[in-house]
Order: structure tokens, then sequence, then C-alpha cells
């Protein structure tokens, strides 16, 4: 076995282990038994299903919504729930329905959102997720936006095929072949469509899926977003760097807030 190999095998049984180690975690299992996971339909299909944690106060009607990546699930996110509501913060993470296009993602999202009654997010997106919350703010291009601003996460600009490893629980077969096809098509983001929009990209400079072309790219297409570089981490920072991530969470939420309350 090459050197390579080797290293990547070693990477992977840690955070396996990791994983384990955190489902354990008296942390993790009081977010479980704090917070209810729900699950609704707002398609005329009856088979596509959101499932998310809502959380904080429900009069919130801006709140953050969390993105997973491709092979992440809602919970994920837990760190950022707890951490967040504590401050008072409206935190929503969600598990996607298994759709098989960018449009009908986008289409579903939205209804999501009239659902909730929700009239403007903040969107944490991670991986995929940060692909399709870009995708989500680009449909907006001419009119009203309900994305309040975006922060994106070990995130890209156009599809590309890479391999993410290890979340907190394993996906259905259906549920990982949908989210695959939509990380796989062939789409880019438009960002001109995103001009004005807060953005802030949080990379991480270790061992992760991202490769230093896929990253330079999302600079390039927003060179005025304010950038959060993270030593390490690697594919779940949010996870393992909790702290210095809810950290980075907090400011466009607060600072919409603070702009808000000045217009009154």
């Amino acid at each position: 076995m090459s050197s390579a190999n080797s290293a990547s095998t070693a990477s992977a049984a840690a955070a396996a282990a990791a994983s384990c180690g955190i489902l354990r975690s008296e942390e993790y299992l009081g977010f479980r038994s704090a917070v209810a996971h729900r699950r609704v339909v707002v398609d005329d299909d009856d088979s596509l299903e959101w499932s998310m944690y809502d959380a904080g106060p429900r009069h919130v009607r801006c709140p953050l919504v969390c993105l997973p990546p491709c092979s992440g699930t809602a919970e994920v996110f837990f760190r950022q729930v707890l951490y967040l509501t504590s401050f008072g913060f409206r935190v929503i993470a969600l598990d996607y329905p298994v759709v098989w296009s960018l449009g009908d993602w986008c289409l579903s999202f939205q209804r999501l959102l009239d659902h909730l009654s929700l009239a403007r997010v903040h969107i944490f997106g991670a991986s995929l997720g940060g692909f399709l919350a870009q995708k989500f703010a680009e449909q907006e291009h001419g009119r009203a936006r309900r994305v309040a601003s975006l922060v994106l996460c070990n995130s890209f600009v156009e599809t590309s095929i890479f391999q993410q490893t290890n979340s907190v629980k394993s996906l259905s077969q259906q549920q990982l072949a949908s989210r695959l096809t939509l990380n796989c098509q062939d789409d880019y983001v438009e960002p001109h469509k995103l001009q004005g929009l807060p953005v802030t990209l949080i990379d991480v400079f270790d061992d992760n899926a991202l490769t230093s072309r896929v990253r330079e790219e999302t600079y390039k297409c927003y060179p005025d977003a304010k950038r959060a570089h993270l030593k390490s981490g690697g594919n779940f920072p949010y996870l393992s760097r909790a702290s210095e991530v809810n950290l980075h969470l907090q400011t466009p939420v607060t600072s919409a807030a603070a702009t808000a309350a000045s217009a009154h």
C-alpha cells in the first residue's frame, strides 16, 4: 500500500472514530432530546419530504438556515444549533427531499420557505449545500431577495465530482443518489446575479475535498466576500472547529438585525 493510500485510510479511520465519539457525547444527546425532528411535505408529490431541526424563537422571521454537504445530514449542524440559539437566534438545519434537478430543488426550497412563512433567510451552506444556496439566490436576480446573506463553507461555484467522507448519520441509498446527481449535474453559478448580497467564505486549509483550483475559482466569483480561513477542520469544520465557525455565522445575522433596527 502506498504512503498516500495509508494516509487516506488513517484519515478515514480517524474521522469514523471521531463521528462515533460525537454520537455518544452528552452534547449531541442533549441536542437530540431538546430539539424536535420535524418532517414537512410542501410539494404535490407526498414523497418529497423535507426534514428539519427548527430551534430558537419562532417569532424570528429571518433565521439562519443550514444546508448540509453531499454526504451529511441536518445533524452535522447540531453545535451551531445549540450555540446560536443560546444567544436568541433561530436556526433551522435541513435535510433535502429526493429530487433529481437543481431547478426542482430550488422550487421545493422556495415552497418550504413559504410553508414556514419566512420572508427572508440567512443561509449557511456546506459544500453541496453552499452550491445549492448560490443557485437559489441566483434565481432571485431581478426581484426581491429572500436571501439576506450567504455563508459558504468548503463550497464551489461549478459542479465537479469529488468525495465526501463520514457524516454524523448515514443516508439512504436514494438520498445519496439524489445528492450525487445534484452535485454532478453540469452547472455553474452566475455571480453577477448575486451582486450586492453579503457573502462569507469559510475555507479549511488541511485535508479536505476541495482542490486549490476550486477554491480560487470561488474567490474570483466573490472578490468582495469576507474570507474566514481555518488552518484545520477537514470536511466538517462546523463539527471539529465549531466555536470558530459559530463566530463567523453570528456576524452576518447580527449585522442584518442591526441594520433592520436602525431603519426603524
